[in-house]
């Protein structure tokens, strides 16, 4: 049975008030298109794509289903939405010169450096800080740099209707993707069916709840109730309003970065963004805003949409031979079905068995079941661990 209120599923959702009304809606001065900024976040290091994604060289740098990166490829993705002088990538200060270098079109003091990393919450207030700065009617787009998206015209208008809610309303949007099937390893996203218009037409939709990734059987309720959406891990806002909502429920990180707000702030400064970062707690825009926060709206992306987790999504996005077998390099199969090959400098053969990847570097082989991808974030947990950094 179809769950009727948001608290109908126990220990899933949270929900959410109604906006308020008292919220400031305030208007931009100056033409939509130039007030657009993208905030990419490309800090992380995809254990799960171990060992071909390692510390020094992570997924967001590396080519996995076509001839560019991922990285590069969400930054093409903005071209006729938002400028490259307008386009910010926030990374490791280890990733600084590697970011710099595959995106030589995005100004070089558009990338921002982490000293650490602190989950995406204190990310995006650096970012906001930073932009909010230089362009106070800024709305910011915000993407991970690590997604593949293939309808790019459904995309764009997706975000279009986005950024026009952001800027008139001064809410927090985000982009929920439709489900195809009873995912458990994405969040959940439950909107305001009364919001969506007979014919489907992209619109912002008030968001209910939030939820956390669910069991099969929760998923498969979600997916049949007609009112949840993946969630992407997309946001649209303003810089002030991203500003105030962090202000009110994460004090703390916003009070690291307020020095940023100062007119003779040097935003570079090393050591002053080293003391932000480690004073800020490791923590999601997600969890620590957008599920607290009153006047969310979300935006159903209904275009071909991955978020490149793991490496069964490798598979399902390649082109498959025989017996539905997906090969990247050398590699001789038989009797052998419905796998992942991927072999960087050997021929590989696989001899009867069927749903595996095999994953093939200078220095390491990774042998794990389709179905288990998720889990070789484990083995890098247990690299580092046990100290065996030369792996990691």
């Amino acid at each position: 049975m179809v769950p009727e209120t948001p608290g109908a599923i126990a220990g899933f959702l949270r929900p959410r008030s109604s906006p308020d009304p008292d919220f400031p809606t305030a208007k931009p001065q100056q033409p939509l298109h130039d007030m657009i900024h993208a905030v990419i976040m490309a800090g992380g290091i995809g254990s799960r794509f171990w060992p071909r994604s390692r510390r020094s060289h992570p997924k967001q740098f590396l080519s996995i289903v076509e001839e560019a990166t991922l990285i590069q490829a969400t930054v093409a993705r903005l071209n006729g939405v938002i400028d490259n002088q307008n386009i910010h990538v926030v990374t490791n200060e280890r990733y600084l010169d590697t970011t710099r270098s595959q995106l030589p079109s995005i100004p070089p003091e558009n990338v921002l450096a982490e000293p650490v990393s602190r989950n995406t919450a204190p990310c995006i207030a650096y970012a906001a800080f930073h932009i909010h700065s230089k362009d106070p009617d800024a709305v910011m787009v915000v993407l991970p740099a690590d997604h593949v998206i293939n309808d790019v015209a459904r995309f764009h208008a997706t975000l279009r209707v986005g950024i026009e809610k952001s800027a008139e309303e001064h809410s927090l949007v985000t982009i929920g993707i439709e489900p195809t099937y009873p995912a458990t390893g994405y969040g959940y996203i439950q909107f305001d069916p009364e919001d969506r218009t007979p014919d489907d037409t992209l619109r912002a939709m008030f968001v209910r709840t939030f939820a956390e990734k669910p069991n099969l059987e929760t998923a498969g309720r979600f997916l049949d109730s007609g009112d949840f959406l993946w969630n992407s891990g997309m946001f649209i806002w303003r810089s002030d309003a991203i500003l105030h909502a962090v202000e009110t429920h994460l004090p703390d990180v916003h009070e690291a970065f307020s020095w940023m707000a100062q007119p003779d702030a040097d935003i570079t400064d090393r050591k002053q963004l080293s003391v932000s970062f480690t004073s800020c707690p490791s923590i999601s825009i997600a969890y620590g805003v957008m599920e607290r926060a009153d006047k969310v709206y979300v935006v159903p992306g209904a275009f071909d949409w991955n978020d490149v987790g793991d490496w069964k999504a490798v598979y399902d996005l390649s082109e498959k031979g025989t017996a539905g077998n997906a090969i990247q390099g050398q590699a001789i199969l038989h009797d052998a079905a419905r796998c992942l090959i991927s072999a960087q400098d050997r021929l590989v053969a696989v001899v009867g068995l069927n749903d595996i990847v095999v994953v093939d570097t200078e220095d390491a082989l990774l042998v794990c079941h389709k179905d288990a991808t998720q889990r070789v974030k484990n083995v890098v947990d247990y690299l580092y661990t046990h100290r065996l950094d030369e792996y990691v």
